[in-house]
């Protein structure tokens, strides 16, 4: 264990619906340090987890927590409290990027046409008069997805208006917003943003080919399921276009460190879907892709992000 970057502490698992992918995204992030020279602590959120940092000399967390409150910003707050360094972005700007009913409409890109409703309001006036009223309004197909979740969980593309209302059902069964926009046909990438302390850049986009068509959580965990082209087979104009979505993305959002944002090239050009500020780590995930492509160590990036967490200590409350 290194003095200069303190203790690393990998924090992987927690209570959401990602909780495997997590843990093995942290299995990979922690291997990936230890392979560096460092030693690592690997850790889960439990009611021991406040005692572990406060026994731990010098602790520095690297976040791999996928969904929920790995992501909504609620757990880096805490960190917060105990002012505990952490890899990643802050969490009110986690909490921006996370509900995709507040991220899209504040965003300055291209983004779908969307709407967000409340499972309530679906209830109470009456599913028949507002799927008509969706449908009307935003055309189809349509995609309908929680809006506080990720890895394609609850996601559905709606082709037909009597899909739509289970297409809700499926969204609700994980939060109690669903967001329903139209469906951008074209082709899918990821493009990562790092910086290590020179200022956020872009890493080659990665393109997204699944065998069944749609993107959904079996075609992102599940090996073979899907074809990852990295660089993607995209034209010039479009990976520089993507590259500054991506960006503008990162910068708007007020993220840091690391991110990945995820866009449809369409008919109209590069459209952002959603962004992460937590992504996947695991061998089937995006951003290790994108890092090995640009010539990048993974282990040494991981590092490089932890050394650049420690100097930059506990972050002060942001309003």
């Amino acid at each position: 264990m290194s003095s200069d970057i303190g203790s690393i502490v990998v924090l992987a698992g927690g209570l959401s619906h990602e909780r495997d992918v997590s843990l093995r995204s942290g299995r990979r992030v922690a291997q990936a340090l230890r392979d560096s020279g460092h030693a690592v602590i690997e850790a889960d959120v439990t009611g021991g987890l406040a005692d572990l940092l406060a026994g731990t000399p010098d602790p520095v967390v690297f976040p791999v927590l996928h969904g929920g409150d790995g992501e909504d910003g609620s757990l880096r707050q805490v960190l917060d409290l105990f002012g505990v360094p952490y890899v990643g972005s802050t969490g009110p700007a986690s909490q921006r990027a996370f509900d995709k009913s507040i991220c899209t409409p504040l965003l300055d890109v291209r983004t779908p046409a969307q709407v967000a409703l409340p499972n309530s309001v679906f209830r109470e006036l009456g599913a028949r008069a507002l799927v008509l009223a969706l449908a009307e309004r935003l055309g189809l197909p349509l995609m309908v997805k929680p809006s506080r979740s990720g890895s394609a969980l609850g996601c559905t593309k709606v082709e037909r208006v009597e899909a739509l209302p289970g297409a809700m059902v499926a969204a609700y069964a994980y939060g109690e917003n669903a967001v329903i926009e139209q469906f951008i046909e074209g082709t899918e990438v990821a493009v990562t943003v790092i910086d290590t302390g020179d200022g956020p850049r872009a890493l080659p986009a990665v393109e997204i080919r699944p065998r069944g068509g749609v993107y959904d959580y079996t075609a992102r965990y599940t090996a073979g399921e899907t074809r990852f082209l990295c660089p993607a087979e995209i034209s010039d104009a479009d990976a520089r276009e993507c590259a500054e979505l991506a960006l503008s993305v990162h910068r708007q959002l007020g993220l840091r460190d690391l991110s990945r944002t995820d866009i449809i090239i369409g008919p109209q050009g590069p459209t952002f879907i959603e962004t992460n500020v937590s992504p996947g780590m695991t061998e089937t995930s995006l951003v290790p892709l994108s890092i090995e492509a640009d010539g990048l160590n993974f282990g040494e990036l991981c590092l490089a992000l932890v050394r650049q967490a420690h100097s930059r200590g506990a972050a002060p409350a942001e309003a």
